[in-house]
């Protein structure tokens, strides 16, 4: 007489079949349950012994022992499933515990830190008496944190515009519909920034690959000073130019918009041009670094759009930027004309890949992912007479240079129209 029987019930026995109909589980589990179903007392069919078993499902007689011991003495769902593998020690940071770790790192770091390391909260949590001296370490504090959701510690860097801005929203708007219009080669779109970058050079040459070390190279390096690299972006033709200056200044920035003019798009009767509100990115350069005539002749081909403050985002001159600066420039360079042979062929490679961006942002996307950006319209009023006179005796420069950018947008639309017409 066997010592231990499967006596199954039609809740068990009816959950293997549909586990075995599945397929899906385990095959060691599968198994299991083929020997559970076939052993059972209870069962229609008839019991069958370890041997036959064993012998059409190809295991041990032991294994058939095996599974009947464990389901008397452990429960049906360890005969099935077999004991978890998982570490059951107790846990040395529980819940409570666990709670208070995080509520220390939303909390600025102790002074004289500049961040929480995982020694500093460990040490914290043996004052606050959470857990014991002898049992916990930072190790414990990492994994801990590692399997958390919540990582308090990350940080951001972002550009944070203003809420409800009416300047703000009006220039955004402006741009977006600049990267909207048609593309014309009488009327050419583009994209202007710059960024500085540090000459530095070798005080040491460094070390070449060898077998088992790396490329090494000495900490110390010797500063030649900075230079200026402005970025003329044209997205929609898939073009971009380079200049390196010495430095960054009004006559920097009129020569390059004379160039612009001059070299780069010089059948284009009106260049559209997006740039941030850098303080040489004014018409006034123009004046100051040549004739009035001169100056004058430049700037009526050109139609200025400045993204708002706080939101330079807008111009993709700086997503250009930033492939230059990971692709090319990330490095130590000391003299200009090596950052100027280095751009010159990225900027060959960039352009014989006619690589662009692929802007989808819209103004329609504007209004309702940066909703809280758009003032609250006021209800109408009468305003007096004398308010009005008043307040037109007292426009601004800001006012006046709306008025001015509203004026040359008029001209670029109407331009644009009136090829339209004559196409």
């Amino acid at each position: 007489m066997k010592k231990y029987i499967i006596s199954l019930t039609d809740q068990e026995r009816e959950q293997l079949h549909r586990m075995l109909s599945a397929g899906k589980a385990a095959s060691r589990k599968l198994t299991r349950a083929r020997i559970m179903l076939k052993a059972d007392r209870n069962g229609p069919a008839p019991e069958w012994t370890d041997e036959a078993i064993s012998r059409a499902l190809d295991v041990t007689p032991r294994t058939v022992a095996n599974v009947r011991q464990t389901f008397v003495e452990e429960g049906w769902e360890v005969a099935l499933s077999g004991h978890s593998t998982r570490n059951h020690r107790l846990r040395k940071i529980d819940g409570e515990c666990e709670a208070h770790l995080i509520a220390l790192l939303c909390q600025p770091a102790p002074r004289g830190h500049a961040r929480w390391t995982l020694r500093l909260l460990a040490d914290r949590l043996v004052k606050l008496e959470q857990v014991d001296l002898d049992s916990v370490s930072h190790e414990t504090v990492r994994q801990t944190l590692r399997t958390n959701e919540l990582k308090p510690w990350q940080q951001e860097e972002w550009c944070i515009p203003p809420d409800k801005n009416g300047e703000f929203v009006s220039r955004m708007e402006d741009v977006l519909d600049v990267y909207t219009q048609p593309d014309d080669s009488r009327y050419p779109r583009v994209c202007i920034d710059e960024l500085t970058k540090q000459l530095v050079s070798e005080t040491r040459v460094p070390l070449p690959l060898e077998p088992g070390h790396p490329r090494r190279y000495d900490y110390e390096y010797e500063r030649h000073g900075t230079c200026n690299i402005y970025l003329i972006f044209a997205p929609f033709r898939g073009r971009r130019w380079v200049k390196v200056t010495d430095h960054r200044g009004y006559q920097d920035w009129a020569y390059l918009m004379r160039e612009l003019v001059d070299v780069y798009f010089p059948e284009a009767e009106c260049i559209t041009v997006v740039v941030d509100n850098l303080n040489v990115h004014v018409a006034g350069a123009l004046y100051e670094t040549f004739e009035p005539a001169e100056a004058k002749r430049i700037l009526s081909k050109l139609d200025l759009h400045y993204t708002p403050k706080h939101g330079s985002w807008l111009n993709m001159a700086e997503i250009e930027l930033r492939v230059l600066n990971g692709q090319c420039l990330d490095r130590r360079m000391g003299t200009v004309r090596w950052v100027e042979r280095e751009v010159t062929a990225w900027v060959a490679e960039r352009n014989a890949a006619h690589a662009t961006v692929d802007w989808r942002f819209t103004t329609a996307d504007a209004r309702i992912k940066l909703k809280r950006l758009y003032p609250v319209p006021q209800p109408d009023r009468v305003v007096p007479a004398l308010t009005v006179h008043h307040t037109c005796a007292k426009l601004g420069a800001t006012e006046a240079a709306a008025r001015a950018r509203q004026r040359a947008q008029k001209r670029t639309r109407a331009k644009h129209a009136s090829y339209s017409l004559e196409k």
